[in-house]
């Protein structure tokens, strides 16, 4: 198994963080290490932090700084970046492992809902899977990439929104950045309370402002004012 360090940026997620330590914990084949970017300085986050024994870190609440600081950290071979609501299939870095083993130096995994999942949700997820073999998978997709090939395309851009994007098109320059089969979960309760379609259309605008040349910084903000996060 390759040497694999994984970074989870949370922003009062303290119960979700909880679940996903448990389930890396749970791993057959177990992270060497686990480094937490909390930006809400919670005393909740480092009990958790001290509970689960990894690492934990203090930022500004800004998802793409906290993923740099983590990255700067990490002495792992890979580099784990995952979303502190994220649900884990049972043997994830076995499927890392064998994809670097065939000659990829990044990827991403299989986007689908967690329980309870509506209908919609088997529309969205072939929709989803389409976009990213022509577009850029998000950062809810468990990104992992080679710690050299992260330092050598500059890592994720500073930015509250769409940090993962100059990341995964730089990758993709460097050699083969692959799609996963094995899935990765996500929590379905947001397109449940804003309306599958509703919350769907709303991030397919900001994903076409910022091609168009929006800055993060204001789509961020439109994004917690019109949809919460």
């Amino acid at each position: 198994m390759v040497k694999c360090s994984v970074i989870i940026p949370c922003y009062h997620d303290d119960g979700k963080l909880a679940r996903l330590l448990g389930q890396l914990q749970q791993l057959p084949n177990k992270p060497s290490e686990i480094i937490v970017i909390d930006a809400a300085n919670s005393a909740c986050c480092l009990n958790i932090c001290k509970q689960f024994r990894v690492q934990r870190l203090v930022s500004e609440p800004c998802r793409g700084q906290q993923l740099r600081i983590g990255a700067i950290q990490a002495t792992g071979d890979v580099l784990w970046f995952l979303h502190a609501d994220a649900q884990l299939s049972t043997d994830s870095i076995r499927a890392i492992s064998s994809a670097l083993a065939r000659g990829a130096i990044g990827g991403y995994f299989h986007f689908r809902f967690a329980k309870p999942r509506g209908w919609q949700a088997f529309i969205l997820e072939s929709a989803i899977a389409l976009r990213c073999r022509f577009g850029v998978p998000y950062g809810d997709q468990g990104i992992f990439i080679k710690r050299s090939v992260y330092q050598q395309t500059g890592g994720h851009a500073p930015w509250p929104l769409f940090e993962e994007v100059p990341l995964v098109r730089s990758a993709r320059r460097c050699g083969k950045f692959v799609p996963l089969s094995e899935p990765i979960f996500i929590d379905s309760r947001r397109w449940q309370r804003d309306g599958w379609w509703r919350r769907t259309w709303h991030n397919r605008k900001l994903a076409w402002n910022f091609m168009c040349g929006a800055r993060p910084q204001e789509l961020a903000a439109r994004y917690r004012s019109k949809i919460g996060s």
